[in-house]
């Protein structure tokens, strides 16, 4: 026989119902149930709240039971769902971890959940595996074997610490009057031609480039960002020789930073970023006389990450060179619109990773000297 279960709410109950149907986030099964429950009290039949809540009848009735025989919250509540037993458990799991974290097969650049699931099945006594299960049993033990990074820090000994440090202090410190802190490098930037005429959007349809284009050559792009002023500078090149770098460091001297006594310029390992460079491009006289006003502060080998002027090259390569650039005369004025603008703007980049900092994240890397202290107490 077809019981009939009938809803009567108390008060607190009807709020706390209409407060999970207002908004919020919800689980929708819940949030449905609760649609359940106020409608059956209201008086609605099982057929109308099955079509306004677009669930099944069967939905309806088992909702208005757990209510009547088991309570309210039970009426809301996912309960428990049979399942199939539980696939790759203990050795077999352990095994699949393993293989995830050892080198894939000949002629695979990395483990895939399908390449997975054959190398369980082949090692265990599995007869069959989904790539669903491979992949839950990696999620749980945080593993994606398909990905990889770049190290950041691949080594820290003395001298990493000591370049570290030096360039986090002049992030952190406001250089004294008369002073400013310049962080340099370059980017290369392909030289990309149409064949044919780019389509432009119209409502409907989006910009329409042909898959075909052609290559001009490569150009460069000289960047430095001051590190405690919100201003940027740029310089488009056709190539990056150690002269074109003595040449971007005359500018800074005397154009962009000419009313300043000293320029600390803050740059990575490449074999031109030297000071000579300047006397490979200028006289000994005016060599000296830009070598003097600079002063050379290099980050760690394999630290670009420490040089502030790498996040402004990503910003610029984002914001302007993500397209297809056809000579070098179009790559100047757009970078140079670009530079303008965002000085414009006041944008600057706010470094948050100090000495102290890096002392506390990096502590366990850095060299220990007890050993030396030892030897000197003695």
């Amino acid at each position: 026989m077809h019981i009939r279960y009938r809803v009567d709410l108390t008060e607190s109950e009807r709020q706390h119902l209409e407060t999970i149907v207002a908004g919020g986030t919800r689980a929708v099964r819940r949030l449905k149930r609760a649609q359940i429950l106020l409608a059956a009290a209201a008086g609605a039949s099982d057929a109308e709240i099955a079509t306004t809540v677009h669930v099944g009848t069967s939905t309806v009735y088992r909702t208005k039971q757990h209510f009547v025989e088991r309570g309210f919250e039970r009426a809301l509540s996912e309960g428990p769902r049979p399942g199939g037993k539980r696939k790759l458990v203990g050795a077999d799991e352990a095994l699949l971890i393993a293989t995830a974290c050892a080198q894939p097969p000949a002629g695979r650049a990395r483990w895939t959940l399908a390449l997975l699931a054959v190398e369980v099945v082949r090692l265990t006594t599995q007869t069959s595996i989904s790539r669903a299960t491979i992949g839950r049993r990696l999620a749980e033990n945080a593993l994606k074997p398909w990905q990889e990074k770049m190290w950041c820090v691949p080594q820290i000994d003395t001298a990493y610490v000591a370049r570290m440090e030096d360039v986090l202090g002049l992030y952190t410190t406001l250089p004294r009057a008369g002073t400013a802190v310049v962080c340099v490098d370059e980017t290369p930037q392909q030289l990309i031609g149409e064949v044919r005429p780019t389509l432009p959007p119209v409502p409907g349809h989006p910009a329409r480039h042909d898959y075909e284009y052609r290559r001009n050559g490569t150009a460069n792009i000289f960047v430095a960002v001051d590190a405690h002023q919100p201003r940027r500078y740029t310089k488009v090149t056709a190539r990056r020789t150690a002269v074109d770098f003595a040449e971007w460091l005359r500018d800074l001297v005397d154009l962009h930073y000419a009313g300043t006594e000293r320029i600390l310029i803050v740059l990575d390992n490449l074999s031109t970023h030297t000071p000579a460079a300047l006397y490979e491009a200028f006289p000994p006289a005016e060599a000296r006389r830009l070598y003097r006003r600079l002063e050379f502060h290099y980050v760690p080998k394999h630290a670009s990450w420490l040089n502030m002027v790498e996040i402004e090259i990503g910003i610029l390569s984002a914001q302007c060179l993500d397209r297809r650039i056809p000579d070098l005369p179009t790559l100047t004025d757009e970078v140079d619109a670009w530079t303008r603008a965002r000085n414009a703007a006041g944008a600057r980049i706010r470094w948050m990773f100090g000495i102290e900092q890096a002392r506390s994240k990096l502590g366990r890397a850095y060299p220990s000297i007890t050993g030396a202290g030892e030897k000197a107490a003695a």
